[in-house]
């Protein structure tokens, strides 16, 4: 979910991965007639628009919700065509708690704090609701907003960070010796390192392991380590029988190194001076840690830098934190859209929609109150996705999966009818990874599928789901990534498949996109055009549906590359009070799919292999096509010529199994590029300076038709066809 603010992507890999030289330059002569061959007979996939062709909705700043969801926006919305709906949450990336009903209470009433539950009583309609900002938080950045910081190194002896109780095994039903909690530190460079010192909180750690980082460091520091392995310190083992802050010496000689990681056993059991809830003596509490090396009289001397703001304090990621919070703690400025301000929109277009609960900083009970709460109102519900992003928060595979487990069990005892899924993992392109379990394993995935493996809760997993967004670099080498994004999501599938993600399930993304920064691409035809090689490609692969990110209208704005660099996710151009200006190509690109490309409605599509014979570009198709016979009968063609400056010209085969290919009959072309839209890019205040709608054009049989430069096609048959 954008936007994230943790490197995704290891960007010289992928800088690997796509390099293609000049954009792409097909050695035909000119003039020379290609041929796409619909390969017939051996379906790939089946889908049903009004299940696969979905746009989602999203958190927001403050007043955000009510300029976006006016009846104009809404209509203009739904008028792309794409009908499935899904609801993301962006407090669970924002390392906060949801009141998805304002209206509940806290475990400590008297006192308005503790763990919250809203109200599973429908009563009056929820139009927004919000984020709360955990006080007992210990990363330093987060993938929302990125305004809060951690508790370990903020100054502030009187705050804390503490894990979440519910991966103690007085929840998980496990010795705790199964779920260690962590604490990571990045120095930002390697530093000679002895010693440290630890305050700790209630209920502290009586055992702590101090590792350092032995390998690869990354080179981008917000991004965790992943090649090579956590050493022990030479006196490794820190003891605090009693809690306290006690100097530990983890060295007689300084260790060089950036990264360190603290694992906490043994835990006090006891809460805070006054506290009754049992959850507040569950886990590991730190108020502030100290890291260095000794002086001549034996004194630490500090590296850390410890300031209440992520953007001075040095770097801190934990392994979970737990949800308690008060009143006080409201952040008006991470607005949720109300689930009766969603649902009587009409976005959901009278289908079952795809909604979270929260897990990473929320509770069971609070989940449950959320299905009651939902079923009691009446809305139609697709499934559950249980959490978003564990993976870039730096969960591990088991501690979600235990997280997984209870949660499940609380929605079932509402329904056991409702489909549960997840992970919702984050883009990687290359892996999903953790550091190495004591059997050396680092995939999460197939981690997480042993978990639910060994507790015999394979059946609470009914959809896998996870999110697309394959460039972070955005705004160079535009061409490039077009041609390498087919094989990168290919790849990804694959290694998704090899690693134990659930086959016989349906697959989900759950948002895709050019990137989950923005940047001018995303405004110009190349988003268009990825948007739409995404969900084809997708299915094709066997993929069950496709959410597309950026539904609400929204304004160019600069997060990478140089300062021209504006853009963002969105079908629609807003003013300033976000009530749209004008459509995108993204918004084109989806009509294509949902109306032309696809028949509306709720019958079964069937995907066919397209290829065509133009000479490859660094082993990349310039020119692909993604065929569908739709239930009227005629086939499809969706046709996309990502080469910036040249035209193709293209003839339509299609080829029985064993037969010779025969043209394809007369047929109806919708055409998008260059000659509808040219972007205008002046910063903050880019706009189109040609938009214009496809334009349709009819296809003799055995004719020929030219595919503009960076450009969409659909080639439809005007009568049935045997496929």
């Amino acid at each position: 979910m954008p936007i994230k603010l943790n490197g995704i992507i290891k960007l010289a890999t992928v800088t690997a991965l796509i390099a293609a030289g000049a954009p792409c330059r097909p050695a035909h002569a000119p003039g020379q007639v290609a041929t796409i061959t619909i390969r017939a007979g051996r379906s790939l996939n089946t889908f049903r628009p009004d299940e696969a062709l979905g746009a989602c909705v999203d958190g927001m700043e403050q007043g955000d919700v009510a300029r976006v969801y006016t009846p104009a926006n809404i209509a203009a919305m739904r008028s792309a065509g794409l009908r499935p709906l899904a609801y993301r949450l962006r407090t669970e990336l924002g390392v906060e708690a949801w009141h998805w009903n304002p209206a509940g209470a806290f475990s400590d009433a008297a006192n308005r704090r503790g763990y919250w539950t809203s109200d599973p009583t429908p009563g009056a309609p929820i139009a927004t609701c919000n984020g709360y900002v955990l006080p007992r938080r210990g990363s330093t950045i987060d993938q929302a907003n990125n305004r809060g910081y951690s508790r370990i190194d903020d100054g502030d002896p009187a705050s804390f960070w503490k894990s979440n109780p519910y991966l103690d095994q007085r929840y998980t039903g496990e010795d705790n010796r199964l779920h260690p909690q962590w604490i990571a530190i990045d120095l930002g460079a390697r530093q000679s390192v002895d010693a440290l010192r630890i305050r700790w909180g209630e209920p502290f750690a009586r055992r702590c392991r101090v590792e350092f980082w032995q390998g690869v460091d990354p080179s981008d520091s917000q991004e965790m380590p992943d090649n090579g392995r956590w050493a022990p310190f030479p006196h490794a083992e820190c003891r605090a029988p009693s809690g306290g802050d006690p100097l530990h010496v983890l060295a007689d000689r300084p260790v060089q190194a950036r990264w360190l990681r603290l694992v906490l056993s043994d835990s006090s059991g006891r809460g805070p001076a006054g506290s009754t809830d049992r959850r507040d003596g569950l886990g590991y509490a730190v108020r502030e840690l100290y890291v260095g090396r000794r002086d001549s009289a034996g004194a630490l001397r500090d590296l850390l830098a410890h300031a209440p703001d992520g953007k001075r304090q040095t770097r801190i990621y934990v392994s979970s934190t737990d949800p308690w919070h008060a009143e006080s703690d409201l952040d008006r400025n991470v607005e949720q859209p109300g689930f009766d301000r969603v649902f009587r929109s009409g976005l959901a277009n009278g289908r079952p929609a795809l909604v979270p609960v929260g897990l990473l900083y929320d509770t069971p009970e609070n989940a449950a109150a959320e299905i009651r709460w939902l079923e009691a109102r009446g809305y139609l519900l697709r499934g559950i996705e249980v959490g978003e992003e564990p993976d870039g928060q730096y969960m591990s595979p088991e501690d979600y999966g235990a997280l997984y487990i209870q949660w499940a069990a609380a929605i079932h005892r509402v329904d056991p009818a409702l489909k549960l899924g997840g992970p919702g993992f984050q883009t990687a392109i290359l892996g999903w990874q953790y550091w190495p379990d004591p059997h050396g394993e680092t995939s999460w995935m197939r981690r997480f599928m042993a978990y639910l493996k060994r507790h015999d809760c394979i059946r609470e997993i009914a959809f896998f789901s996870f999110e697309w967004y394959p460039f972070d670099k955005i705004g160079a080498e535009t061409g490039k990534q077009l041609l390498a994004e087919p094989r990168l999501l290919a790849t990804s599938i694959a290694r998704l498949r090899e690693e134990g993600a659930p086959a016989g399930l349906p697959w989900i993304l759950t948002e895709y996109g050019y990137s989950s920064f923005a940047g001018e691409p995303e405004v110009d035809l190349p988003g268009a055009i990825l948007n739409a090689e995404i969900v084809a490609q997708f299915l094709s692969l066997g993929g069950s549906a496709a959410y597309l990110y950026g539904y609400e209208p929204n304004v160019p704005i600069y997060e990478v590359g140089d300062r021209s660099n504006y853009g963002n996710l969105a079908l629609f151009l807003s003013d300033d009070r976000r009530s749209i200006r004008c459509p995108l190509p993204t918004y084109y690109g989806a009509q294509l799919l949902s109306e032309r490309w696809a028949e509306p409605g709720d019958a079964v599509h069937t995907l066919y292999r397209a290829d065509c014979d133009l000479p490859r570009v660094h082993g990349e198709q310039p020119v692909t096509a993604y065929a569908v016979q739709r239930p009227d009968g005629r086939c499809a063609l969706l046709v996309l010529n990502k080469d910036p400056v040249r035209a193709q010209r293209i003839r339509i085969l299609v080829q029985p199994p064993g037969g010779r290919g025969a043209v394809c009959p007369d047929a109806e072309a919708w055409q998008y590029g260059p000659a509808q839209y040219r972007w205008q890019a002046e910063g903050q205040n880019g706009r189109p300076a040609r938009n214009l709608a496809p334009v349709r054009t009819l296809l003799r049989a055995a004719g020929t038709l030219t595919l503009p430069p960076y450009s969409l096609t659909v080639v439809r048959s005007l009568r049935p066809m045997r496929m």
